[in-house]
C-alpha cells in the first residue's frame, strides 16, 4: 500500500512541476508579447515630436557678426546648423539627412554636408549633391532683430530645393 501511494505521489509532484512549466511559459509568451508590442510603438512614434502650443520657440544664436561669411555652425540643442552665406544671408538647416533622418556633419575643408549613413551630401544651402537623399535638407525660419540671430525651432520648412526667398538678410 505504501508503494501505491508513493507512485500516485510522484505523479501528482510531475503533474504539478508539468503545470507550473506549462504555466510560466505561457506567462513569458503574454510578456514578451506585451514587450514587443510596446517597443514596436515605440519605434514607429518615436520620432514625432510636436509643440502642443503652437507658440513659436526661438534660439538666440548670438550676434550676426559672430558668423563669418561661407560657414555652419550646429546647434545641437536645437537640432539645426545656422550657415552663412558668402553674400552675407543666413538659413538654419535641420541635422537631419532628408532621406532616413541621420545626423548630418558639416565638413568645411570640402564645403559640404555628408551624412554617414549612406553618403548623401549636401551644399550650404541644402541643395542635394549626392544621392541617396533626393530632396533639400529642411530649414527652420531665421528672425534678425537688432543685430541678434534667433531661429524659430517650432516650424520646421520641408523643401524641395533652396531658393533665394528662403535665405535671412539683415
Amino acid at each position: 500500500m505504501k508503494k501505491k501511494n508513493s507512485i500516485n505521489s510522484s505523479q501528482d509532484k510531475l503533474i504539478a512541476r508539468r503545470g507550473f512549466l506549462t504555466r510560466l511559459w505561457q506567462g513569458l509568451g503574454v510578456f514578451a508579447a506585451f514587450e514587443f508590442t510596446g517597443l514596436s510603438l515605440a519605434f514607429l512614434f518615436s520620432g514625432r515630436r510636436k509643440h502642443v502650443s503652437g507658440k513659436a520657440h526661438y534660439i538666440e544664436c548670438g550676434a550676426v557678426n559672430d558668423f563669418k561669411a561661407n560657414s555652419a555652425i550646429p546647434f545641437r540643442s536645437g537640432l539645426f546648423y545656422l550657415c552663412r552665406l558668402d553674400d552675407g544671408g543666413f538659413l538654419a538647416l535641420s541635422l537631419h539627412c532628408t532621406h532616413l533622418g541621420c545626423s548630418v556633419a558639416w565638413r568645411s575643408e570640402r564645403n559640404q554636408f555628408l551624412c554617414p549613413c549612406h553618403a548623401s551630401a549636401f551644399d550650404l544651402q541644402g541643395n542635394v549633391i549626392n544621392p541617396p537623399a533626393t530632396r533639400a535638407l529642411d530649414l527652420f525660419p531665421v528672425i534678425i532683430e537688432g543685430k541678434t540671430v534667433k531661429v524659430d525651432i517650432s516650424r520646421k520648412i520641408r523643401r524641395k530645393r533652396f531658393k533665394k526667398s528662403q535665405v535671412t538678410y539683415v
